[in-house]
């Protein structure tokens, strides 16, 4: 059998992707979840660890395990730290990830990254990507609730990530989560498609 098919889906922060991811799962085609990995190999990857741990200050890791925290507060203001970082853990990602496809035997997957359009590579890994969008409002309140953050905070990270007219340029297919549209018909009608490929 032939590789699967590969489905990037992405979004803003609140835009709905990982329901989305979800219930394309729950359609029987299996997802990857990209930020949810890269989690989870800080912890699995002794080697990985150790680049962070090299680039970051080993006070960032605490009884062998990373301080997610600890982290945070030294990337959120040093770019340069970050960029470092993103090139050891987004290659750890992806060599994940052809790990995982290879496992597979359906004819679609779904790869889900917040960032899939904001980094060159990632965005060659896809064969579609799907533009998950919600109204900016509706983003806001669904943060809001998750997170406890408030307004100004959850506006601040919408803030750092891409706009959606800026995703749009790269969508092969848009789809609304607005609480108005059910899901399962939009998903149904893209997969009827990406079927027929």
């Amino acid at each position: 059998m032939n590789r699967p098919v590969i489905i990037g889906c992405t979004g803003g922060i609140g835009s709905g992707k990982t329901n989305v991811v979800k219930t394309f799962e729950g359609l029987g085609i299996p997802g990857y979840d990209c930020d949810s990995r890269a989690k989870e190999l800080y912890d699995e990857d002794a080697g990985l660890l150790a680049e962070v741990a090299q680039i970051a200050g080993s006070d960032v890791i605490a009884d062998g395990k990373l301080d997610r925290r600890a982290l945070a507060a030294k990337i959120f203001s040093d770019h340069d730290m970050l960029e470092k970082l993103e090139s050891v853990v987004h290659p750890a990602v992806i060599r994940d990830f052809s790990r995982w496809l290879q496992e597979q035997n359906s004819k679609l997957v779904i790869f889900e990254s917040a960032i899939l359009l904001d980094k060159p590579y990632l965005r060659q890994l896809p064969d579609f990507v799907l533009l998950v969008t919600a109204p900016e409002e509706l983003r806001i309140q669904r943060v809001m609730a998750r997170d406890g953050l408030s307004r100004e905070a959850v506006e601040r990270r919408m803030a750092n990530q891409i706009k959606d007219e800026d995703r749009r340029k790269y969508a092969d297919y848009i789809l609304e989560t607005n609480d108005r549209d059910a899901i399962i018909p939009q998903l149904l009608s893209i997969i009827q498609k990406w079927q027929q490929i």
